[in-house]
């Protein structure tokens, strides 16, 4: 059945596909999140071990958002991992870094995915979609404030 929302078809396609790349940073995060929530060690261990479940958890729940924000455009949501890697802006990082290396490494991929979202949401916006400019905006709020968090865990100097 045609979609007769008041966003017209180009406008609909052009804004999931950016909520796709989106979809696959925050995917990415996920498992990066995942990944040392498994291996990180050291003496901020306990601390680091919970902040990093909370932390995919949260994430987890944003690719479900995200993804059903995409078919509500009327369009289908990526799913694999080679979707996700042909659409991700995020650098992957092998290896396991020491606990530091691993809060550094979450904070960029926070700044990449606010990044995007910033540069999309004026898309949304100027379209009048107010349903993903406000997903947008809430994600938003969400990467800053677990960015300040995390960067809050490093030393300062």
């Amino acid at each position: 059945m045609q979609i007769d929302i008041g966003i017209d078809e180009t406008t609909r396609q052009d804004i999931a596909l950016g909520v796709s790349g989106i979809l696959a940073d925050t995917y990415t995060l996920y498992l990066r999140a995942h990944r040392f929530h498994w291996n990180v060690t050291g003496p901020q261990f306990d601390t680091l071990h919970k902040v990093f479940e909370a932390h995919y958890n949260e994430l987890w729940i944003a690719v479900d958002e995200l993804a059903e924000r995409i078919r509500t455009l009327g369009h289908f949501a990526p799913g694999t991992y080679s979707e996700f890697a042909a659409l991700t802006a995020l650098v992957e990082e092998p290896g396991t870094p020491a606990a530091d290396g691993m809060i550094r490494s979450l904070v960029r991929g926070h700044e990449t995915v606010i990044r995007r979202i910033r540069a999309l949401l004026p898309r949304a916006q100027q379209a009048d979609d107010e349903s993903t400019a406000a997903l947008l905006s809430d994600r938003l709020r969400v990467h800053e404030k677990t960015a300040w968090m995390l960067r809050s865990q490093l030393p300062t100097s």
